[in-house]
């Protein structure tokens, strides 16, 4: 191959000016290989462009939806990356139809998620929020109406027992906790009990659960996956936490058993649309704590987010299959292997 592998950027990785907005997303990766060359989308849309991917081999996507439309003139599209786990915002059947591969950056949100989910536990069981307030209301004398509990004896319910689940299980082992109960039909109930946890069934984790945390994807099996009746299911005075995607949630259920006290409290970063232009419903309410889908950020997830997406791309210009695939079927199309051989060789 003479010309260099074109990995582009999309253009929300920088602010004003083409200032990047965060300090390491692997790029350096790059450094050690000859033959890539790295640019980044010159505009922001809420969905990728066809002439953006014009000459572009590999993509780096932050928050752009990819869609079939995207996908339309790619043909020099040999892979795309998404910078974290979730790809609902892709169009997986569209790529596959495209002969592009669609990569996910498996393992790298595990940790940052999993304590970002126990910050929020403790958060909301030991009342910070309404804590902190007090102070700066001189309400000194109110603090006893803000008893806390703790996380000793308490139950968590994790729904989706994938890397972040795990995470969160394994960090949790050291609070006295009770045994953790799965809801996840992907695995076995050996696998789930080989990490000190009880496979269930949803309504069972939801019934018996001091907080239920989501940590599936969202897809058309998750979609609405907690509604009005498993809501209903869950202990009065249950923590409910979402770090993973809000279709997973009916909001207005979630809104009504929160604002009636039916649940303690919940703990929300994401949301059914994003980005949200006003303040949602959710910030009337005392018990909730809420986030703009950021809540595990840090210069430590993006770095390791970004050198697995890096060393993805790095790994087929280099003709070796990637770890995190999506659709590992399009190795087997004729024409992503003529693409493969012609743009690495």
């Amino acid at each position: 191959m003479n010309a260099p592998f074109q990995v582009a950027l999309t253009a929300d990785f920088r602010g004003p000016g083409g200032v990047p907005k965060y300090r390491d997303v692997g790029l350096s990766l790059f450094d050690n290989v000859s033959g890539i060359a790295v640019s980044h989308f010159a505009e922001h849309f809420a969905e990728i462009q066809p002439d953006q991917l014009s000459g572009v081999n590999g993509v780096i996507v932050l928050t752009p939806k990819v869609t079939a439309r995207s996908l339309s003139s790619a043909n020099e599209l040999l892979a795309i990356a998404r910078f974290g786990v979730g790809y609902d915002s892709v169009d997986v059947a569209a790529c596959t139809a495209a002969d592009v591969a669609l990569l996910i950056t498996t393992g790298a949100v595990d940790r940052p998620v999993a304590e970002a989910t126990v910050g929020w536990m403790l958060a909301l069981t030991h009342h910070f929020r309404m804590k902190d307030r007090l102070v700066r209301e001189a309400r000194w004398n109110d603090r006893s109406q803000y008893m806390g509990c703790e996380l000793r004896e308490r139950t968590l319910g994790v729904v989706g027992f994938g890397g972040i689940g795990r995470s969160l299980v394994k960090m949790l082992s050291g609070f006295g906790m009770n045994t953790p109960l799965v809801f996840d039909p992907f695995t076995t109930a050996e696998a789930v009990a080989a990490h000190g946890a009880k496979l269930v069934s949803l309504d069972e984790l939801l019934t018996q659960s001091d907080f239920v945390s989501l940590h599936c994807p969202l897809n058309d099996q998750t979609r609405n996956l907690i509604g009005e009746r498993e809501l209903r299911l869950m202990k009065p005075g249950a923590y409910f936490i979402n770090t993973a995607r809000g279709g997973i949630v009916a909001e207005d259920a979630l809104f009504d058993a929160l604002s009636n006290g039916r649940l303690a409290g919940a703990a929300l970063d994401c949301f059914n649309d994003e980005p949200l232009t006003h303040p949602p419903r959710f910030a009337e309410l005392d018990n909730v704590l809420l986030a703009p889908h950021c809540i595990a950020w840090t210069d430590e997830l993006f770095r390791d987010i970004g050198r697995t997406a890096c060393q993805g791309l790095i790994d087929l210009f280099q003709h070796r299959r990637p770890k995190g695939v999506v659709n590992p079927e399009v190795f087997d199309r004729p024409g992503f292997q003529s693409k493969w051989e012609r743009l690495t060789s």
